[in-house]
């Protein structure tokens, strides 16, 4: 297939790209490169660089490559920042999102896989989360992704657009190749592999008096291989709608740095921190219809495997991209 895939230097775009030219697919990245790296674009993918804030370059790129489907990564996707500056989340999100809908209304492509988040959903009613829960999202990044969630369900109906919303909970581990290298770091593993590293004296740990049994705060872990192959399954398949991603199994803040010891060997000090506002004491995906329907399994999403392929990563790319 040829795939135009956003946000290609990203995390979870880099990993994407990298299984899709494994799988020998033609993908031609489109990326501002404002938040990821020329590094993690596989160098063999074609990299067009431009911004989807502005309507003309993607529109270029469409008509250039007239792909069969397009995977959308690009984005925003820190909640604080986002409460801090909502139109900066709306502006590059939600517009970027609809010039890239724009572009490909007018070259006639009908398949788009959208990266999009369990944030949508905001507070969850029940646990574990499926994709029945309504989408009362509580912050401007979750916001800005149903907005374009929206766009793309009334295109469906109107002229026939083929979405499909993958929406996922914590991004986590690395490939061979390419590793999660955000700046400023706010994942939960990251941090705790920087004191390991030596780059840190503790990590902080928001919250200790959560209705859990440790009182920190409990995650679905997701390794980053098995989100890519997601993808690639909703590529493959005849299939539009929402589909959850993750394992079913949380783990807690501190069993997280607790694996990380094991994993590293070395002594990983904590400081306790206050709680931050608004996050819920625990948010487990149900992916069933994803494993029902799309045919998915999580196969390296063990959290000492993802903690394993994390470690490997960091300490060949201590300081990231540039400086390994």
């Amino acid at each position: 297939m040829k795939i135009l895939l956003t946000g290609g230097s990203g995390y979870i775009g880099s990993v994407t790209t990298e299984l899709l030219c494994d799988g020998g697919h033609d993908v031609t990245v489109f990326d501002n490169l404002e938040r990821g790296h020329i590094e993690a674009v596989d160098p063999r993918a074609r990299l067009v660089v431009g911004d989807l804030r502005e309507p003309t370059g993607i529109l270029d790129a469409m008509r250039a490559v007239k792909p069969d489907a397009v995977v959308h990564f690009a984005a925003y996707a820190l909640v604080g920042e986002s409460m801090q500056d909502p139109m900066m989340y709306f502006h590059n999100n939600t517009t970027g999102g609809l010039h890239l809908l724009d572009a490909m209304l007018k070259v006639g492509v009908k398949k788009i896989i959208f990266s999009s988040t369990c944030a949508t959903y905001g507070q969850p009613e029940k646990m574990p989360m499926d994709e029945t829960l309504p989408q009362r999202p509580t912050n401007p990044y979750g916001e800005s992704k149903l907005m374009f969630e929206t766009a793309l369900r009334w295109e469906q109906q109107r002229r026939g657009i083929q979405p499909v919303f993958l929406r996922y909970f914590n991004a986590c581990g690395a490939s061979a190749k390419y590793g999660e290298d955000h700046d400023p770091e706010t994942h939960i593993i990251p941090n705790v592999l920087r004191v390991a590293l030596g780059q840190a004296d503790a990590v902080p740990v928001f919250g200790d008096d959560y209705p859990t049994p440790d009182g920190s705060c409990i995650r679905d872990y997701i390794h980053i291989v098995d989100l890519a192959r997601a993808h690639i399954l909703a590529l493959e398949k005849d299939v539009t709608g929402p589909f959850n991603l993750g394992t079913g199994t949380g783990f807690s803040v501190k069993q997280i740095v607790d694996t990380c010891r094991e994993v590293t060997g070395h002594d990983i000090p904590v400081k306790m921190s206050p709680r931050r506002p608004g996050d819920p004491a625990c948010l487990v995906a149900s992916a069933a219809k994803a494993k029902e329907i799309l045919g998915w399994e999580p196969v390296r999403s063990d959290i000492r495997t993802v903690v394993s392929d994390a470690w490997a990563w960091h300490q060949a790319h201590p300081h990231g991209y540039r400086k390994a």
